[in-house]
């Protein structure tokens, strides 16, 4: 029976940022931890993700830009030249298997082996653009697994729900311009990357496809459930009708975070979750995959991210 697919590889310790630094290792073994003590195992199977080829990166990102990222870590510099990324030895390698657990489940929810899956990765993607990495982002996880799904399943409509406290910067600026992936973004206002004003609904062909509902410091269920989720997205969602649903889950929307300054709570999350799969399975036959962003208070960071899980295996179908 289908259940509830987890990626899992200890690979994702290794990208090391420094001692201090919010976006650390320990967040994947938080949430690891939580998830097998806290969910039966009969509702969730592991993934064993493969790594992305560079073929696969470049569905996104620029050539140069990749050559960049290989340079700047065998430099030993420490962080990338191209914004506040901080990398270690075997960054690139992480990296690699972060976009390629997104493509792996992505295989595995279109071909009915799983119901959905959730990719608790290392480092996050939505910050990266085409050829810039920041923001904690090296490659843009979540836009490699969309074009990935258009190219080899021949998805033609995706839409991406980011639910973290920073704008996605880079998964707005990659699609910016295509009516075939929508993307929506709930997120605190004003607040690093600067971007994500409402205003900035997309341009050409992609002129409103892209949704922001920027909300402001303390905001929680009633801003960013009820007023943008269920008020905004939904609506479009009548008329779009994804064939595939990603999710940017950052739990730094959580409250209590020590980056963010909004009030999700674990219910919040729980909810949320139900709102992208009642749209999945309305429009998608219920094909789902989530991809971890943000989230640095750790025992926040696992007890959110659980919910979350627990949301996708009980209410899938």
């Amino acid at each position: 029976m289908a259940k509830t697919a987890i990626a899992r590889s200890e690979q994702y310790t290794m990208h090391l940022t420094g001692h201090g630094h919010p976006e650390r290792p320990e967040r994947y073994t938080a949430i690891i931890n939580s998830i097998t003590t806290n969910i039966p195992e009969s509702l969730y199977t592991w993934l064993d993700p493969r790594s992305a080829t560079e073929s696969d990166i470049m569905l996104c990102h620029a050539p140069d830009y990749i050559e960049c990222v290989k340079r700047d870590i065998a430099s030993s510099y420490g962080c990338l030249s191209t914004g506040d990324t901080n990398v270690s030895e075997q960054s690139f390698e992480t990296a690699l298997l972060a976009a390629g657990a997104v493509i792996t489940a992505i295989d595995r929810v279109v071909d009915r082996s799983a119901n959905n899956a959730f990719c608790p990765v290392r480092p996050p993607g939505h910050h990266a653009s085409s050829d810039r990495g920041m923001g904690f982002c090296i490659f843009n996880n979540i836009a490699i697994g969309a074009r990935y799904a258009q190219k080899k399943h021949g998805v033609k409509k995706i839409l991406i729900v980011d639910w973290d406290v920073h704008h996605g910067n880079g998964t707005q600026n990659i699609f910016y311009d295509d009516p075939t992936v929508f993307y929506f973004s709930t997120h605190q206002w004003p607040c690093y990357p600067g971007t994500g004003r409402a205003h900035e609904t997309g341009t050409g062909k992609g002129k409103g496809f892209t949704m922001n509902c920027p909300c402001a410091i303390g905001s929680g269920k009633t801003e960013i459930i009820e007023q943008s989720m269920m008020s905004k997205l939904l609506p479009a969602m009548q008329s779009f009708k994804p064939e595939l649903v990603l999710i940017s889950a950052g739990f730094d929307c959580r409250i209590g975070d020590i980056i963010g300054a909004l009030a999700i709570s674990d219910e919040d999350c729980a909810n949320m979750t139900k709102i992208c799969l009642n749209i999945a399975n309305n429009f998608a036959e219920g094909r789902l995959v989530s991809v971890l962003e943000g989230g640095y208070a750790l025992p926040g960071l696992a007890t959110a991210a659980t919910e979350h899980v627990r949301t996708l295996a009980q209410h899938s179908g």
